[in-house]
C-alpha cells in the first residue's frame, strides 16, 4: 500500500495512507511547556480507519503525548516530565529537575512508495542546559497493509553519555515505589483505552499480572467508544534486546489499563544500571497499529511476517 509523506519545516512530518488517513505525526518542536520535559513524540497514531490509538497531554498527566522516548530517573534529573517521585514523600513538583530533548536535526530522510525512514539527532539537557547524552534515532513507517489492517513503526535509540561521570538510569520502582518501574519508550493510549486488555505469548497473565514482565512481545486491545470498533497495539522487541549478553540491562514491560492505559518498554524497571562516560548503549522496537480485536495466535502470526 502506498503512503504519502509531509513535512511542515521546523514543525513535524506526517504520513497518509492511500486511503486518505494521516496515520502517523511525529512532532519535534519544543514543546512550550518546560515543566512537560521539552521533547519530540509521536501523535496523532491512527489505524488505517481511521481509529486515534494515542493520548495527548491528558487531564491526569499533561506530559504524556502519543509516543515519545523518556528517563523517568537519570542521575536527579526527569526526562520523562511531570512531578518528581521522591521515596517517603511520593509525587512532588521539583521544576528544577526537569530536563529536555533538543531535536538537532534530520541527517537522512528516505521516502518511497510505501516506506518512510528517517534518522534524528537530539541532545539530551539537563535542567540546567548541561549536555548530557547525544542520541541518534531511527524510525520506520512500513508494512502498511489494507488487507490486514495494519501498519507497522519501528523506533530505535542509540544514546551516547557525553559527560565526565556516569549517567545512572532508574524509574521509580528503583527510587522505592513498588510496580511503578516506568521509563525508555512509552505510549499513552486516548481514554478509550481505559480497562482495555493485555495479553503476551505463552501466558493467561491478565494486566495486572503482566506488570514487569518480560517477553519478546505484548499486545493491547481496546473498544473504542465514538465508534463501533476495535484497535490493537502490538509493542515488539528486536531480538538482540532480549539477549542479555549484549544488551546494557534487561528490559520489563510496564503496562496499565487501569487508571491510565500505557505501556513502557522499560530499561531500568527493577534495578539502576550506569552508562559510562563516552559509551553508548541502543535498543530498537517495533509497534504495530491494528484495526480490530486481534486475539494472540493473530498477534503472534503477524508479527512474525514482520521479519527484522
Amino acid at each position: 500500500m502506498t503512503i504519502r509523506v509531509s513535512h511542515v519545516h521546523g514543525d513535524h512530518l506526517a504520513v497518509e495512507a492511500a486511503n486518505g488517513t494521516e496515520i502517523f505525526r511525529y512532532v519535534y518542536r519544543p514543546d512550550p511547556e518546560a515543566f512537560e520535559a521539552r521533547k519530540p513524540y509521536a501523535h496523532p497514531v491512527r489505524t488505517l480507519s481511521g481509529r486515534t490509538v494515542t493520548g495527548y497531554r491528558p487531564s491526569d498527566h499533561r506530559w504524556h503525548k502519543g509516543f515519545q522516548m523518556t528517563a523517568s530517573h537519570l542521575s536527579g534529573q526527569n526526562f520523562w516530565g511531570g512531578n518528581c517521585y521522591v521515596h517517603g514523600q511520593g509525587y512532588l513538583p521539583q521544576p528544577e529537575r526537569v530536563g529536555s530533548m533538543r531535536h538537532d536535526g534530520f541527517p537522512e530522510l528516505t521516502v518511497t512508495d510505501d516506506r518512510l525512514d528517517f534518522t534524528e539527532e537530539l541532545t539530551w539537557v539537563e535542567n540546567g542546559g548541561a549536555e548530557w547524552a547525544r542520541e541518534v534515532r531511527e524510525l520506520a513507517v512500513h508494512s502498511v497493509d489494507e488487507e490486514a489492517g495494519a501498519w507497522a513503526l519501528d523506533w530505535s535509540i542509540r544514546l551516547t553519555n557525553v559527560r565526565d561521570e556516569p549517567l545512572v538510569f532508574g524509574s521509580p520502582t528503583t527510587e522505592g515505589r513498588e510496580l511503578a518501574g516506568y521509563t525508555g519508550l512509552q505510549w499513552r493510549g486516548p481514554r478509550d483505552f481505559t480497562g482495555g486488555t493485555a495479553f503476551a505469548p505463552d501466558t493467561d497473565a491478565d494486566t495486572e499480572k503482566l506488570m514487569g514482565s518480560q517477553g519478546p512481545w505484548l499486545a493491547f486491545t481496546t473498544e473504542h467508544d465514538d465508534v463501533d470498533g476495535h484497535s490493537t497495539i502490538m509493542f515488539a522487541h528486536a531480538p538482540e534486546n532480549l539477549d542479555t549478553r549484549g544488551a546494557i540491562h534487561e528490559s520489563h514491560w510496564f503496562v496499565r489499563s487501569e487508571p491510565i492505559p500505557t505501556v513502557a518498554f522499560s530499561w531500568a524497571f527493577f534495578e539502576e544500571f550506569e552508562l559510562p562516560p563516552g559509551e553508548s548503549f541502543a535498543f530498537r522496537y517495533r509497534v504495530v497499529v491494528a484495526d480490530g480485536a486481534w486475539d494472540r495466535e493473530r498477534v503472534a502470526a503477524h508479527l512474525e511476517g514482520l521479519p527484522w
